[in-house]
């Protein structure tokens, strides 16, 4: 049974115009989610799959039109609930045509007020967030230790600049950067990859959030870097303890820092669970899409051989023609005569198989 969530994400969509095209592309396409406390629960897919949109989706960071469309994201903290997108349906009318839909007519300027007044006291302070290029989410111009006193004194009770600027120099101790009081008058661009990723995590934990969403944490930085980030955001999570919503191409580091995982294809979650059980490779109960995930990472054994490295055939789903059926029946290799018609014409709901273990696959059904 799970403990109270501090995030529950329900049937969230959010839906983005290709004009090219002249067609929506369902980047997000109701996932669910929930976050318990204290925990940390990784997200993982292919690119394009929806886990990046999501994470913006949640902080209202989506401007594009039409963004996103309906759902909710509950936050509770302090045993204040709020629902982050309360009343988002009056600003949106969906058209639909043969099941496509054909029209998104959005009030983006009156969406928008209202998403700010919403968030005004929750972006940055209750949900903070760690993004995938530091140095281009940071002020190039002002200084790193400038930008994260900025923060506390903003999110926090903490008004007096002097306190602030100790406290500033707490959090980049605390995540080990070198020479903290030297790196706290350089700017981003002074500092290298490793330095930028550690003064982001200190600015988004100073606040103390409730919640903490790390956007690909790793990404563009060497083997070695990548090992530290890791490792630290491991001893911060059990020294700091926030709850954290962490989304991540490389499935080792979900596996090291993650308690559950969910799986993303085509803007659904395929799969989710307890990261030991899902991202288990002799686990004989995954989706095809995970156990196709899981086998294409290299092994010792391939890299010794110099073999070639196992991939998912076919293309990634385009999200503006999508399937009647299953979202990969195109490209599953665990497709039976026994359920082949139904993965091809009705898409499954999430099964629970164990213990809050929930997989979207029709074998499961079928057994």
């Amino acid at each position: 049974m799970m403990d109270d969530p501090v995030l529950k994400i329900e049937n969230l969509r959010t839906y983005f115009y290709s004009r090219s095209k002249q067609a929506f592309s369902r980047a997000v396409d109701g996932v669910n989610l929930v976050l318990e406390k204290g925990k940390t629960l990784g997200i993982v897919g292919e690119s394009g799959s929806g886990k990046s949109v999501t994470a913006l989706s949640v902080m209202g960071l989506v401007t594009a039109e039409p963004g996103v469309i309906s759902g909710n994201i509950g936050l509770k903290n302090n045993g204040i609930q709020k629902n982050l997108l309360q009343d988002i349906e009056d600003y949106v009318k969906i058209t639909n045509d043969n099941g496509r839909i054909a029209e998104v007519s959005k009030d983006n300027p009156g969406w928008q007020r209202h998403i700010d007044r919403i968030l005004r006291g929750v972006r940055g302070k209750e949900i903070s967030m760690i993004f995938q290029n530091p140095k281009v989410s940071m002020n190039p111009f002002s200084s790193v230790g400038q930008q994260i006193k900025e923060a506390i004194m903003l999110n926090t009770p903490i008004n007096n600049p002097q306190e602030a600027r100790q406290r500033t120099l707490y959090w980049l101790e605390k995540v080990k950067i070198d020479s903290p009081r030297l790196r706290y008058d350089n700017n981003p661009y002074g500092l290298s990859g490793g330095m930028c990723q550690r003064a982001m995590i200190a600015m988004a934990l100073s606040s103390e959030p409730s919640v903490l969403i790390a956007d690909e944490p790793t990404t563009g930085l060497d083997a070695t870097i990548q090992s530290k980030i890791v490792s630290l955001l491991g001893e911060l999570k059990s020294s700091v303890g926030v709850t954290t919503l962490l989304i991540s191409h490389d499935i080792d580091v979900i596996k090291v820092l993650s308690d559950r995982v969910a799986v993303m294809y085509g803007g659904r979650v395929l799969e989710s669970g307890p990261s030991t059980e899902v991202l288990a490779a002799a686990h004989h109960e995954n989706h095809p899409y995970t156990a196709a995930l899981l086998a294409s990472i290299p092994t010792a054994q391939q890299i010794r051989a110099k073999s070639y490295l196992q991939a998912i055939k076919g293309d990634v789903l385009d999200t503006i023609n999508l399937p009647t059926g299953c979202r990969f029946y195109a490209r599953c290799r665990q497709v039976t005569e026994q359920i082949k018609k139904q993965c091809k014409y009705q898409e499954p709901e999430l099964k629970e198989i164990s213990t809050n273990h929930h997989v979207r696959c029709w074998r499961y059904f079928d057994a």
